[in-house]
């Protein structure tokens, strides 16, 4: 078993805690090698999207431990890195006083899309494969 207490500390941070963030943590730990103790959060948790669910396993994802979490518990602890996932969160991100670095990585919500199921499906899985590609090009130059 990992000693987590000594890895880099990343936090996933959206809106909803529904979709985008969801992704990223389940990808960077997919991709991180067990090099990162990570997890997400949102400004206003909902309940994990069913796409979002659908799309990670369709990756052969674990999903078993997805859950909303909100963020405000978080905010005294210590991070690596805190990541803002979209726009929302970023304009509305709480101060981390105990985070190194912010970034921000933008993506389309899932969850706002319209239409036909197929075509929703095709919005979590077109930004699903978005997060992947910045988890990998992000966790590349730290291997």
């Amino acid at each position: 078993m990992t000693d987590t207490s000594r890895l880099p500390r990343v936090l996933f941070l959206c809106t909803g805690n529904t979709a985008r963030s969801q992704m990223a943590q389940v990808l960077l730990e997919r991709h991180g090698g067990g090099r990162y103790a990570v997890t997400s959060a949102g400004l206003e948790p909902g309940s994990v999207n069913p796409l979002t669910v659908q799309v990670l396993r369709e990756s052969g994802l674990p999903t078993g431990q997805l859950q909303a979490k909100g963020v405000r518990p978080l905010i005294a602890e210590h991070f690596t890195y805190v990541i803002t996932v979209c726009d929302r969160a970023e304009a509305n991100c709480p101060i981390f006083p105990n985070a190194t670095y912010r970034l921000h990585w933008p993506f389309e919500d899932p969850a706002a899309a319209t239409g036909s199921d197929e075509e929703r499906l095709a919005v979590f899985r077109r930004v699903r494969d978005e997060i992947d590609a910045r988890i990998q090009a992000w966790v590349a130059p730290r291997a």
